[in-house]
């Protein structure tokens, strides 16, 4: 497989995309807080939404128009969640679709609607229209556009989370573009985030839909913040078939390379969000290794991922290898602490039974001063594995969360 190249773009790299964004004073003045992202045609069209039971509007209504299979537009907000609004805020998700697709002169059963913000509150739908037709008429397909679509879902976010790369598929050209937003409300199965992912490969819908969930499993749902769960989550896959390439329609060596190419795409936003974590200072890598399964290996690495005590640690620069065992401990996963042993970056901290002394702790204490580093537990029990990123928790994250409806 001829290695993939990353380009610029983000949604707007893939052939058949425009994506806008624009200011409409939703929560904030002169922020951007309204994005469309619009294919030239109806896509094949792929999603997952949040497992909570508790889902927002947008997603309620968005769940009936993805089992059609396809979809042309995407109407965003940040500011505004439209979550636990009855009946009055579906009303607002379907209207808003409406307005949408008459606006841009496309079918209604194409037009997806995705929320962001504050629980509990009824989405101002004269400014949101108002920003709709803005960015209607804003629509462009340069790495701007897309940059301002996706600066118009940030919430809590620090910075722009956006990726796309290029691979060569049945001697064509096939690009994977994504943006994504999310910073805290974070543990997903999915997460407090919204991801939009376009692409120009030409794809079934039965191979996209598997190919979504593969990545999404190596990727999104390998995400810790705070181990909270939105209301709100919505992850679309778009493949407009622009690239030209024979049809993907079965397991094989082009889907391999389309597969590889989105789980690029998607683990690149999926470590942006953890690593702009609300409030953190470290991007932490949690890997478990040895373990007598996979699933033990996932449960493992995310509870340490989940520990305020391992996270508050890592914020304070403090090698407490004790709070990682001990919620190895809790975690559910098989563990004999007498074969584990614990690393930070390639400095041991635990092994089998062996306690870091002050020499080798002051070598730890050294690779918590960067701003990235990796937690790697080796159970040895057997070969299960498993990934999981993560922050540390800082004073910040208090401050955000305390003071986010005011």
């Amino acid at each position: 497989m001829k290695k993939i190249k990353f380009v610029a773009g983000g949604v707007c790299a893939p052939k058949g995309f425009r994506a806008a964004g624009v200011a409409a004073a939703i929560k904030y003045s002169g922020r951007n807080d309204v994005a469309l992202v619009v294919a030239d045609e109806p896509c094949t069209a792929a999603a997952v939404f949040t497992t909570n039971q508790v889902a927002a509007a947008p997603v309620v209504y968005d769940r009936k128009i993805i089992a059609g299979g396809k979809a042309q537009a995407i109407l965003a907000n940040s500011g505004c969640a439209n979550a636990c609004t009855g009946a009055d805020g579906l009303r607002d998700a379907e209207l808003s679709a409406l307005a949408t697709a008459g606006e841009l002169g496309i079918s209604s059963e194409h037009v997806l609607v995705a929320s962001t913000g504050v629980i509990g509150r009824r989405l101002p739908l004269d400014r949101l229209l108002g920003g709709m037709k803005a960015a209607a008429a804003a629509l462009g397909s340069t790495p701007a556009h897309a940059l301002a679509a996706e600066k118009a879902v940030m919430t809590t976010d620090t910075r722009p989370k956006e990726a796309a790369v290029r691979v060569e598929i049945d001697g064509k050209k096939v690009t994977v573009g994504g943006m994504a937003k999310g910073s805290g409300m974070i543990e997903p199965n999915m997460a407090t985030m919204l991801g939009f992912i376009t692409t120009d490969a030409a794809i079934s819908r039965t191979m996209l839909k598997r190919a979504l969930a593969l990545a999404l499993a190596r990727s999104f749902n390998r995400v810790v913040v705070d181990g909270d769960e939105s209301t709100n989550d919505s992850l679309f896959l778009l493949a407009s078939g622009k690239a030209g390439n024979a049809p993907i329609v079965s397991a094989g060596e082009d889907f391999a390379k389309f597969l590889v190419a989105l789980e690029t795409v998607c683990v690149s936003l999926a470590r942006q969000m953890a690593a702009d974590g609300e409030g953190a200072t470290k991007f932490v890598t949690v890997t478990v290794t040895g373990a007598s399964t996979t699933k033990d290996a996932e449960r493992a690495a995310r509870a340490i991922a989940k520990s305020p005590l391992a996270k508050t640690s890592w914020f304070g620069r403090d090698p407490n290898w004790g709070r990682v065992l001990a919620a190895v401990g809790y975690s559910g996963a098989k563990v004999d602490d007498a074969k584990v042993e614990i690393f930070y970056g390639r400095q041991w901290a635990y092994r089998r039974g062996e306690v870091a002394g002050e020499k080798q702790l002051a070598k730890l204490a050294k690779v918590l001063q960067a701003d990235s580093f990796e937690v790697t537990v080796d159970l040895h029990l057997g070969k299960g594995e498993a990934t999981i990123y993560t922050c540390d928790f800082s004073v910040d994250y208090v401050h955000i969360n305390a003071d986010y409806t005011t």
